[in-house]
């Protein structure tokens, strides 16, 4: 048995029950497009659909939850079941935050789930090789999420664009999605932050203030999140290269 194995086994031999929730309620408005942003197509197929394509393949996942507008619940149903993604089990309708949303999608897992991965559907170049080292990650430390290390040089202003600190970038990171956790520290997270009336922007922050210790997995500079119309060209290229680089691992 792999080291992976051995680890998804829970006590007794039994094998975890893992979620996803994938947030897709956004409206596209920085993208310049009357399309919601999920629905924006990449080399053909919709940002959403990219994004849970990668789920549908990571054997870590057994099921998808979506989390969008209500207005969109009927069509991204349609949709992600015309591109065989036979992992979705409910579409729900969002709230007015992200924050929100997340606890929305996580309210609608499975009762048995045991981890959950919260993913931003707009980051759509996720990998199931990704997805596979952060869950490992928080199989071990009960949270993880993905993360790329920051190269360039980073300031603090006085909100006048002027300098006011240069922080060292040693130990400094760019957070991204999945984010993974225990399905029972989540969910003590996300409903002590209703009750403190606590608002973060990110579901790492909500377990980190209750003491949590979140474990980032470098993913590197390629799990980038669409958001503005230069992107999709960015996404575009990445998708190159992934192509030429897989070609040449063939041809070698």
């Amino acid at each position: 048995m792999g080291k992976l194995s051995s680890l998804i086994r829970a006590a007794g031999g039994k094998k975890r029950f893992n979620s996803a929730v994938l947030l897709a309620a956004g409206n596209g408005s920085r993208m310049n497009d009357d399309r919601a942003k999920q629905f924006i197509e990449i080399r053909g197929l919709p940002v959403m659909v990219r994004s849970a394509m990668a789920f549908e393949q990571s054997p870590e996942i057994h099921e998808i939850v979506v989390v969008t507008r209500a207005a969109d619940i009927e069509g991204c149903t349609k949709i992600l079941r015309d591109h065989g993604i036979t992992k979705l089990t409910r579409v729900v309708a969002g709230g007015s935050t992200r924050q929100e949303s997340a606890k929305l999608g996580f309210d609608a897992v499975n009762p048995a789930c045991d981890f959950v991965a919260i993913h931003d559907a707009a980051r759509c170049l996720i990998t199931p090789d990704n997805i596979e080292a952060v869950m490992e990650a928080a199989y071990v430390s009960g949270a993880a999420a993905c993360a790329g290390r920051v190269v360039d040089t980073i300031k603090k202003t006085n909100g006048a664009n002027t300098i006011t600190e240069t922080i060292d970038r040693e130990n400094t990171w760019l957070v991204q999605t999945p984010q993974v956790f225990m399905a029972d520290m989540y969910r003590a997270a996300a409903y002590m932050a209703v009750k403190d009336h606590v608002m973060a922007t990110d579901d790492c922050m909500l377990c980190e203030r209750l003491g949590f210790a979140v474990k980032l997995v470098d993913t590197g500079r390629f799990n980038i999140k669409v958001t503005y119309p230069d992107d999709i060209l960015m996404a575009e290229m990445i998708l190159d290269i992934r192509e030429k680089t897989a070609k040449g691992k063939v041809e070698a």
